[in-house]
Order: structure tokens, then sequence, then C-alpha cells
């Protein structure tokens, strides 16, 4: 599975290619208190999936998806920033959605109790039953008191996640990861990871040039993995002890070279164990960790939009052999180089 957050679990078949059998219904679902940032970012990244290539728009061209937003009560909601946003179409559009996003929410009964209200849990039974589910940061408060996450795992931003634990003890949190799929049902942190979750949707569900297309529309970048930690509050560290930025990015343009720990130390001018602690500090996760990460995603780069042989693939992400590549591919999505390639490369096929 295309993410090591992935456990398979209800996992569904994606989507045919863009627009063979018309757009996607999205709908978004804006409860009171909903996020206003988070709010438009379904309409940002799914709905700006159209099929505009260079010579623009033409007969038979248009987005992947319908993305359209309701209420509980088909009329306007208050969002965190203080103004109301109305609806674009009736709830009962609900019982029509392919995918249904549910955006974060700030205070209510919900976040306090765990439990839905009444006209919510009203509106949510009326969704098909193949839909997808996809909440954003504290949205998954809606999705554990559905029952749809007890027993596996997911995430919410961080802040939360104590909160959510004493509320839904059924469910598997991890609040270290930006977002987590299992195919039927999706979760993700806050804010900017559910960016990286619609992205990850576009990926999944029409091939990496459609997502990266809509990523350097919007000037962002097209590839965090679910795996990668959320940047959790940390103290600064000590100005004087310098940083471990410049390394990283000397490292990702020598991912072919045996670079290990020492060598990262040895750029940086730390001791081994400052060189540690500081990337830590920073990053969320080990050096190692890192260099292994960067190392898959740019295996994944290749292997999306060259035709190199898995052995040249594995030599220029610095894995060595065939053999190392499909084991660290494997640990990280779940597919083999070549089974990759075939699933991400579809839509040009």
């Amino acid at each position: 599975m295309p993410s090591s957050t992935k456990t398979g679990a209800g996992r569904r078949p994606p989507p045919g290619p863009l627009l063979e059998t018309g757009p996607h219904r999205v709908v978004v679902l804006a409860l009171r208190g909903v996020v206003a940032f988070e709010l438009g970012l379904p309409h940002r990244f799914l709905q700006a999936s159209a099929l505009d290539r260079d010579d623009g728009p033409g007969p038979g061209r248009g987005s992947a998806y319908e993305v359209v937003m309701c209420t509980v009560d088909d009329g306007p909601v208050l969002t965190s920033a203080g103004f109301e946003a109305l609806p674009t179409h009736p709830k009962t559009a609900l019982a029509s959605a392919d995918t249904i996003v549910i955006p974060g929410i700030t205070g209510g009964r919900l976040l306090h109790t765990g439990r839905l209200p009444d006209a919510l849990a009203a509106l949510l039974a009326t969704a098909r039953p193949d839909v997808r589910w996809v909440s954003i940061c504290t949205g998954a408060w809606a999705l554990a008191a559905m029952g749809l996450l007890n027993g596996r795992r997911a995430t919410t931003h961080w802040a939360h996640a104590d909160d959510f634990r004493r509320l839904f003890p059924a469910v598997d949190l991890d609040p270290d990861v930006l977002w987590v799929d299992h195919g039927d049902v999706l979760t993700s942190a806050g804010n900017a990871a559910g960016i990286d979750l619609l992205l990850h949707l576009l990926r999944t569900d029409h091939g990496s040039e459609v997502a990266n297309r809509v990523a350097r529309g919007a000037v962002v970048a097209p590839w965090r993995d679910g795996g990668q930690a959320q940047f959790i509050e940390q103290p600064v560290p000590p100005p004087g002890e310098g940083g471990t930025g410049p390394t990283r990015a000397w490292a990702l343009d020598r991912l072919a070279a045996p670079l290990d720990l020492t060598a990262l130390a040895a750029h940086a001018r730390m001791s081994v164990r400052t060189f540690t602690r500081r990337f830590r500090e920073e990053t969320g996760e080990s050096a190692g960790a890192w260099l292994t990460r960067v190392r898959v995603e740019h295996a994944r780069h290749l292997l999306e939009t060259t035709d190199l042989g898995v052995d040249e693939v594995a030599a220029r992400c610095g894995f060595g052999t065939a053999a190392s590549l499909r084991l660290q591919l494997g640990a990280a999505v779940g597919l083999s180089p070549l089974a990759y390639r075939r699933t991400y490369r579809r839509t040009s096929a």
C-alpha cells in the first residue's frame, strides 16, 4: 500500500482513469466551528485537478472531482475565523457522495463529549455504504464517534491526542504521523497535513502527474509521506550550536553516495552525539530514518517518472542493490518496485 501508515483494512481499488465515468463527487461537511483554512482545501486541491495541459482546456476536459459543501441544517455555519460559510448544496448531497471530507472543528459538543448530536448522526447515516471517509485534524472526532476507527490506526493533531485517547480508547491513535490511509477511511493531522492527505488522494486516484501539477500550482511540496513526523512543539535549540539544515540539503544532492551518520556529522562540523541530538530536535526523526525516507521518496519519484531499471534506480537512490531497494520500498509502501511503477504510472500508460 502506498504508505507505511496503511493497514489495508477495507482497501478499495482506486477509481478508473480521469473522467472515465464522470467526476468523483466529494462532499465537504462543514460543522459549526469548522476550521476556515481546512474548509477550502478540498476545493483547492481536488477541484483544481483539471485536465488542462499546456494547450489549455479543450472538449471533454474538466476536473476529476466535483467538490460541493453542505451543512447539517442547510444553513450557514460560523467558521473558526469568525465569518459564516454558506453551503453550496443541500445536505441531501451527502447521500450521493463518493468521498466525504470532514474538516477540523473548534469547540462544540462533539469535541467535549465524543458523541454525535442527533441531527449530525442522522445525516451521516445517509451516506452510501461504499463511501470513502476523510477527516482533517479534529474532523477525526466525527469518524471515531461513528465507530469507523475502532480497532484501527488513526491520527489527528498532536495537541489533541490526550483528549482523543480519553474519548475514544478503542482507536489506535498515532499522533506522530501526518496521515493514515485504510482505503475506505483516511485521517490526517492538522492544517497542512490536510494538504498532504489530499495530494495523496490525488496520487492514489489518478497518478503522480496530476498530483504534482496541482502541488506546483499551489506552490506546496508535492510529497510528504504519511509516516513523516508531525512538527510537535519542542524547545528551540540553542542558536549558537548551528543547525542541520545545510547538511540535509547537502545530503539530498548526494543520495547516491554512501552517506552515513559519521559523514553527515562531519559535514555539519559536529560530533556524532551532538548532530544526532540536534537532528532529532529539528526534524522529529533520527538522521538514519530521515535518510532512508528521502531515499525511498527519490526512488518513488524515479519509478513514477522514468523508465530506469530497478538496479539503476537503486544505485541513484543510494540503496546499492535492487534487493535493498525492494526491501526498503516494501517496508515503506507495501509494494515491490515493479508493482509500484505499474500502479502509479497507469495514467500516463
